[in-house]
């Protein structure tokens, strides 16, 4: 999750006030837990990571703001599970869909490769 800055007037990306958190889920565990937050630069490279690796990439300033208040590994409370479990939500549908278009251009009469012409 990303967090961008707000305000008035105008701001220049390098300008804006920037935060990140990266979450981890494994169901084994309970809860998502906090694997990764900064500030600036730090959330820059938290976000280029994540993309780097295929990890979605959310954005929400007030999520952002009260997970950043966390510790690192630390479980998120009770009283947001169900903001990130729409997050969580979100994120699955969405990752479906890229793959079920995927898997549709992949297949003979697909758009790519396939076809005919």
């Amino acid at each position: 999750m990303r967090q961008e800055g707000e305000g008035k007037g105008r701001r220049s990306a390098e300008e804006a006030p920037r935060a990140a958190v990266a979450l981890r889920y494994d169901p084994a565990e309970g809860a998502p837990s906090v694997v990764a937050k900064g500030k600036g630069q730090l959330a820059d490279e938290i976000v280029q990571r994540a993309r780097e690796n295929g990890v979605p990439v959310q954005e929400d300033r007030s999520l952002v703001e009260v997970l950043s208040k966390l510790d690192l590994n630390q479980q998120i409370p009770a009283e947001l599970y169900e903001l990130v479990a729409e997050l969580l939500s979100f994120i699955y549908q969405t990752d479906r869909k890229a793959g079920a278009l995927s898997g549709a251009l992949d297949a003979p009469g697909g758009q790519e490769g396939g076809g005919r012409g």
